[in-house]
C-alpha cells in the first residue's frame, strides 16, 4: 500500500509518503528542496558519491510511522542540509521547518 498526504509544519506545506513493503515501511516527508526519510536513506552515499548533486536530506532511525518520523531527532544529514542549519539531534519538525522556510525564500 502507498499512502500520500499533505502535511503542514509550522505553516509550510509538505508531502508525506508511506510505502508498505514486505517486512518494512519506507517513510518520507518532502517539499520542493529536500526531504526527511526513515533509516532506509543512505546519507553516506549522498554525502560522498552524490555530493555534487547538493541534495538536502536528513534521516531518522527507529521510526515506523510518519508520526514517528516527525517526532524523531535527526540522526544524520547531508552537507546541503547542514548549510541550512540542520544538525544531528535536532528535532525533525524543526529541521523540516527550516526546509519550509528555505523553500519559501526561494
Amino acid at each position: 500500500m502507498v499512502r500520500v498526504e499533505p502535511v503542514w509544519i509550522e505553516g509550510y506545506p509538505f508531502t508525506a509518503v508511506q510505502v508498505e513493503l514486505p517486512k518494512t515501511t519506507l517513510l518520507a516527508i518532502t517539499n520542493s528542496i529536500g526531504y526527511a526519510m526513515c533509516g532506509a536513506l543512505d546519507v553516506e552515499l549522498l554525502r560522498t558519491k552524490l555530493r555534487h548533486r547538493n541534495i538536502v536530506a536528513m534521516r531518522a532511525t527507529g521510526v515506523r510511522t510518519l508520526d514517528d518520523l516527525l517526532a524523531a531527532p535527526v540522526e544524520s544529514q547531508t552537507q546541503a542540509a547542514e548549510e541550512l542549519g540542520i544538525y544531528p539531534g535536532m528535532p525533525m519538525r524543526e529541521a523540516l521547518a527550516k526546509l519550509g522556510a528555505a523553500a519559501q525564500n526561494g
